[in-house]
């Protein structure tokens, strides 16, 4: 006789096998029957669709002035540039959405995206061609490089661009694969439990795994939506908070966050360590942590919004209440630890 279930069977396990530098394959399990699927479908929507990475959204050529046009000494016409230009991935190496790049090439050459290393950027793809010019040839050449979600058409730039640049599509998404397969195992004599395996390939802008961990905060955050606009009553005994998913959530360490390593140690000089006291600070009092630029709060303020709880959020009393006894208990322990 089958067991009556009263509740879901949490899965527990996650295991991460690395297939080369950007691949990793990713089992997570068990999951009850028809739940896998249900996970799985959106995680992969999700890799897609909210990961930022950095493209090309304009070119500069000198002696250009459309994307139909040539260029004296070099081999590919305009178009195909640009096209082997889609093909080059960039990193922007601070923290800035968008910069501007200058780049000039003299002499008998095939430029590789290794030769467009700068101190604004990074190439992640260096053996990917842009184009071969000859002995006679001078190519000189400005890129805008921007970060962004998804996929933008050049249309959309058009009116936007400087003066001279040819707009550029743009395919931010740095993943470039995700695939999963579900397969059946058995838990407690009980052969209908099921197992995600996600297959995830990215072209070096982010690190899977990372890719990965973004799409779960993005799955949460737009599920968070719900607990807040429904009007339902919920009890609210201190019991209740400290086992409530979303106390758990603001208990974590700011390091669930993945800052850059310029936001973290303004934050650990702070003595700033949990979510949570980042997201009960106003924008005025995050503004004036010592030695936060305006880079560092915008990265944490949209870290936050991802998680659900914006700088200012304005918690319940009871709830707020828990909340800070919690943090305080914490620090507590981890002094005497």
């Amino acid at each position: 006789m089958k067991k009556i279930s009263t509740s879901l069977y949490m899965p527990h396990e996650i295991e991460i096998e690395k297939i080369s530098e950007n691949s990793v394959k990713i089992n997570v399990y068990p999951f009850q029957a028809g739940f896998a699927i249900t996970v799985a479908h959106p995680l992969r929507r999700l890799l897609y669709g909210s990961s930022a990475g950095f493209a090309v959204t304009a070119v500069k050529i000198d002696g250009v002035t459309h994307e139909f046009d040539s260029i004296r000494g070099m081999l590919e016409d305009v178009a195909l540039f640009i096209l082997n230009l889609k093909n080059i991935r960039f990193k922007i190496k601070d923290n800035s959405n968008k910069v501007e790049v200058n780049y000039s090439f003299k002499g008998h050459k095939e430029i590789k995206g290794s030769d467009m290393d700068n101190d604004d950027v990074e190439v992640v793809t260096p053996d990917n061609h842009l184009a071969t010019i000859n002995e006679d040839a001078e190519l000189n050449f400005s890129l805008i490089i921007e970060k962004g979600i998804g996929y933008i058409p050049s249309e959309e730039f058009r009116n936007n661009a400087p003066e001279d640049f040819i707009p550029v599509d743009a395919f931010f998404t740095p993943v470039r694969k995700v695939v999963y397969s579900i397969e059946q195992m058995l838990v407690e004599d009980d052969p209908t439990f099921e197992k995600i395996i996600f297959e995830i390939e990215t072209d070096g802008q982010i690190a899977p795994v990372q890719a990965f961990k973004e799409s779960i905060e993005a799955l949460n955050g737009q599920i968070a939506v719900f607990s807040k606009a429904m009007d339902i009553e919920i009890s609210t005994t201190e019991d209740d908070f400290e086992n409530s998913a979303d106390m758990q959530k603001l208990l974590q360490d700011v390091s669930v966050m993945s800052l850059s390593a310029r936001s973290f140690n303004c934050l650990d000089r702070a003595s700033i360590k949990y979510v949570a006291e980042l997201s009960m600070m106003s924008e005025l009092e995050l503004k004036g942590l010592k030695n936060l630029g305006k880079k560092s709060f915008e990265e944490i303020t949209s870290k936050l919004e991802a998680l659900g709880f914006p700088v200012g959020f304005k918690f319940e009393d009871d709830f707020y209440k828990a909340l800070n006894t919690n943090i305080q208990e914490l620090k507590i322990e981890t002094s005497e630890a």
